[in-house]
């Protein structure tokens, strides 16, 4: 996960960056700080130390590239994605390169001095990359809205968002996330990746968007899709699109051009010929077998 860090101190070096400021605000004399931003930059290196444990989520965006070592170890080679979290524990020295950044994101900072219950195992858990977890994912997101929308929270919100998190952490350490492995995707992986080709499907998609999803390097991701499903993500994109096109063609008030451009064909030929390429028959001859006037 790449951003640029707040507090802490490091080197950075960066070629056309810009950081937008969204959203920050900080309770009990700057032990929690929160912070909301957009990162859009060409190529960076990060090299920092912080005094405060830091939680991210990743809002939105990508990176073409992201690689993350801590320790002189790698941690994280691949692409950032929509929804994933890493944690840096205090006094941590985190070294990243990105390249490619385009990023929105929310950072909360916590004191390690902060006595609150829970928050003590965090000196304990190792920097965590590219993880997900729904339930600090959610509270991350409503304080941002919440911000968003003027209300700054009291502070017993906080303090009750902060233990949550730090109980939530807890449970993600453990192995990191794999991304040498070429066997199958995970479940929840492929329905990320799944659930985001069923809604671009009229768009272009490419196999970076889709291996930005999934969280891997574009031929580690290919291998690792063909495994699941017996296909190559092209193909497999193509058979979807051919599939819901069934669905159109049902429907006769829809006229077949408008269905090509729905499902993200180039052209109306180019939906025939794969349609009937995939499925024996023309898409109009398809259509008769509905209603044999149309």
């Amino acid at each position: 996960m790449s951003f640029r860090p707040l507090l802490g101190d490091g080197r950075i070096r960066a070629r056309q960056d810009e950081t937008v400021p969204l959203q920050t605000a900080s309770w009990m004399g700057s032990s929690v700080v929160f912070d909301s931003r957009r990162w859009v930059c060409q190529e960076a290196e990060l090299r920092w130390t912080a005094p405060h444990h830091l939680v991210v989520l990743t809002d939105g965006g990508s990176t073409s590239r992201t690689s993350i070592r801590t320790e002189g170890k790698a941690l994280y080679e691949g692409q950032d994605r929509p929804g994933v979290l890493t944690f840096v524990p205090a006094g941590a020295e985190r070294v990243g390169f990105y390249r490619d950044v385009d990023l929105s994101y929310s950072a909360l900072w916590i004191d390690p001095e902060l006595s609150l219950p829970g928050l003590e195992g965090l000196r304990d858990i190792p920097v965590l990359v590219n993880r997900s977890d729904p339930v600090i994912g959610t509270l991350l997101r409503s304080l941002c809205t919440e911000m968003s929308l003027g209300h700054l929270p009291d502070t017993v919100y906080v303090e009750h968002l902060v233990v949550l998190v730090g109980l939530r952490m807890a449970s993600l350490k453990g192995n990191q996330f794999p991304t040498t492995s070429h066997g199958r995707l995970g479940r929840r992986t492929f329905e990320r990746v799944r659930d985001y080709i069923d809604a671009h499907m009229a768009s272009d998609i490419s196999l970076s968007e889709v291996a930005a999803i999934a969280g891997m390097p574009v031929d580690t991701f290919a291998r690792r899709f063909k495994e699941t499903t017996g296909r190559p993500p092209y193909a497999y994109i193509l058979e979807e699109r051919v599939r819901r096109a069934e669905l159109f063609l049902s429907d006769t008030s829809i006229a077949i051009g408008a269905i090509a451009f729905r499902l993200g064909f180039s052209s109306q030929s180019h939906f025939t010929a794969t349609f009937r390429r995939l499925k024996g028959i023309t898409p109009r001859a398809y259509r008769l077998q509905f209603s044999p006037e149309s």
